[in-house]
């Protein structure tokens, strides 16, 4: 008898478990969500191998002039520890020698990327045209830098980037061409006259850095990145965006 009601007790408390997990516990973890595209520094290789690679080892985090990059957390779901950008908060402003990678130990981010036009994060797109102030032909609102985020321990290369956003305010919107850190912004995005209007086309240069989604002006940003995809798997070769 005591055998049989261990055996009961054994049976109602792993049901109990499974309940519990049923009901929210386990099964409604984010680690066992669905991966989301998620935009990486600089030089990341395919995403299941940058999770492979990367040891969470936060150096990138550190080196980044911009304040740019973040380490996912246990509410990001999976990947706990391993480095992200969330461009419309700091998007990747694509400096120099791209430190982040060099800083990498392991190849997570690829060390073949070596200057700006090598990276390859994401792509542009204009998903609320709607909202753009250029096709509204409005201006960039006064103040609009000051709303800017802002890390506690601002670098100058922010502050820089913040006196050039504020030379903006009040002219046509052009927001997302002006402040493309490319070498190169032409090969990336463009604001072209089209029936009376002028909106942003995205090009094939483009990299994905959500240096336009961070900086755009509206309240919804009107270009944002799409993480992990290319421009022609996007908008497909010889098209504009």
């Amino acid at each position: 008898m005591a055998q049989q009601s261990r055996r009961d007790f054994m049976s109602y408390s792993t049901l109990g478990v499974l309940g519990l997990a049923l009901g929210g516990g386990i099964l409604g973890t984010p680690y066992l969500k669905a991966h989301e595209a998620r935009l990486r520094p600089p030089g990341a290789v395919e995403e299941d191998r940058f999770l492979a690679l990367c040891i969470k080892c936060g150096q990138c985090l550190q080196v980044c002039p911009y304040h740019s990059i973040h380490l996912a957390d246990f509410a990001k779901g999976y990947g706990m520890g391993t480095p992200y950008i969330e461009a419309r908060n700091r998007a990747c402003y694509l400096c120099g020698p791209l430190p982040c990678v060099l800083a990498c130990p392991t190849g997570a981010l690829d060390h073949h990327a070596e200057k700006p036009e090598d990276v390859k994060m994401g792509i542009a797109v204009l998903a609320f045209p709607e909202a753009c102030l250029a096709l509204q032909k409005k201006p960039v609102p006064q103040g609009h830098a000051g709303v800017i985020s802002k890390h506690p321990h601002t670098r100058d290369v922010e502050e820089e980037l913040l006196k050039k956003l504020a030379s903006l305010e009040g002219k046509p919107c052009t927001i997302c061409a002006d402040m493309c850190p490319l070498p190169n912004p032409l090969s990336a995005i463009e604001m072209v006259e089209k029936e009376g209007t002028v909106r942003p086309i995205v090009k094939s240069g483009c990299v994905g850095c959500g240096a336009c989604e961070e900086l755009c002006p509206a309240l919804t940003p009107a270009i944002v990145v799409k993480p992990r995809e290319s421009y022609a798997s996007y908008y497909g070769e010889g098209k504009g965006g």
